[in-house]
């Protein structure tokens, strides 16, 4: 017997275990498999190519993918893929900040052809619908494949990325194939308010709430028969293995990729879902520092805002007064002051509650305090009720009450399409 140079890396590519596809749904069902090597958990991707590629055959391949989509041995997918002979890849289509993660937030790499393995790289950014559809259309596939990890949050652009390919690929006709990577802060809760589809942004584009608790397969799942339901796409998902709602990413044993520039570690995304709404406000998030989201500020804030926040004994966080000077974005090269969040006990902490009374005692502590002119906050929070009821002087559990009812529903439509324990 002899092996191809194509076959030769492929095989070293090939690691997990997949399970049989169910007909109609397409999810893979094998029990977990205990990790070698890198790790307990498994990837959608890593027992996709333990099967040698069986849900892919016969099919002219395009991967929706960025620097995330690695094996356990931090090998990219579509450099694994591209020389095997079991996988007819076609083309690749890039998110926002690109395929190869040149781009900053706000941007994407446009199309080109990769000069590591030669294929077409379209551009899907800021495309939906029948454009979209047509994208796919002219690169001559006929299965997508969907492989980035998301960050947990409705606001993180991916997972619109996720939906907007999938009502594309139903548009032209394609088959859709979403593989699964962990939620990195766990699966175990929905937290914050649900989008008011009158906001309907790509921060956000469908009824969720703000700390989704779901990992993308089950997201999928979800957006076809919730959102999908009158067009749906032909979709296979592939789960992982290994893997439980209550891991942080931590737990995983797989190697972390900063999804985006300013996601540069699992630390990030644990707070992100809550602090990615100063955004929506004049003070820094943090753009500019080694710890984005993590640190949060302005000029002319001192020690009072760290003493107010620290006063309410949130549970899991304490806050440290701290001082910086981000290197681009909001106050470039301007020493700043603020918090520094410090995370103590990550299975109390609750970042979307965090946010939310870190917003209050800002507005409260600082008179300069103020929101985008463009009320980004309410794109971001998926409603008006969040700014409204603190410029009115709402307290945090105020605010985090006025959508509980909203919460519960979701949550309720969010249980039926739930793959994991």
């Amino acid at each position: 017997m002899s092996l191809s140079r194509r076959g030769l890396l492929a095989a070293g590519g090939a690691v997990g275990a997949l399970a049989a596809t169910a007909a109609g749904t397409g999810v893979a069902n094998a029990a977990p498999t205990p990790g070698k090597g890198h790790g307990r958990v498994r990837t959608g991707f890593d027992r996709l190519a333990a099967d040698g590629y069986a849900l892919l055959k016969g099919q002219k391949v395009g991967v929706v993918t960025n620097p995330t989509g690695i094996t356990s041995d931090v090998r990219h997918i579509v450099d694994v893929m591209h020389p095997d002979e079991r996988v007819n890849l076609v083309a690749v289509f890039g998110p926002e900040h690109g395929f190869r993660g040149t781009a900053q937030a706000g941007g994407s790499e446009g199309r080109y052809d990769d000069p590591a393995t030669g294929l077409p790289v379209y551009d899907t950014y800021l495309k939906s619908g029948q454009p979209l559809a047509d994208v796919f259309t002219a690169s001559g596939v006929d299965t997508i494949v969907f492989d980035i990890q998301d960050a947990g949050a409705r606001f993180y652009t991916y997972i619109w990325t996720l939906y907007d390919c999938m009502e594309a690929a139903a548009l032209a006709g394609k088959r859709f194939v979403v593989l699964d990577r962990p939620n990195p802060v766990t699966g175990r809760a929905a937290l914050g308010p649900v989008l008011d589809p009158a906001f309907s942004t790509f921060v956000g584009r469908r009824e969720i709430s703000q700390a989704h608790g779901m990992t993308v397969t089950e997201l999928a799942l979800l957006f076809n028969a919730e959102f999908l339901a009158q067009r749906p796409v032909d979709l296979r998902i592939v789960k992982m293995s290994g893997w439980k709602r209550s891991d942080f990413f931590d737990a995983t044993g797989l190697p972390w990729v900063p999804p985006s520039p300013n996601m540069p570690t699992p630390d990030t995304a644990l707070v992100y879902s809550g602090t990615c709404l100063f955004e929506g406000t004049n003070l820094s998030e943090g753009r500019g520092t080694t710890r984005p989201f993590e640190l949060l500020g302005a000029e002319g804030i001192d020690h009072r805002w760290a003493a107010a926040a620290n006063a309410l004994e949130l549970p899991g966080v304490a806050f440290r007064e701290a001082y910086f000077a981000p290197t681009f974005s909001k106050f470039q090269g301007k020493t700043v002051g603020g918090v520094q969040l410090h995370i103590q006990d990550r299975e109390a902490f609750d970042p979307v509650r965090t946010g939310i009374a870190l917003l209050v005692t800002a507005k409260r502590t600082w008179s300069g305090f103020a929101w985008r002119s463009d009320n980004w906050i309410d794109k971001l929070t998926g409603n008006t009720r969040v700014r409204t009821m603190i410029d009115a002087g709402a307290d945090t559990d105020e605010v985090v009450g006025a959508w509980a009812e909203d919460l519960a529903a979701f949550r309720a439509v969010r249980k039926r399409y739930l793959q994991y324990r």
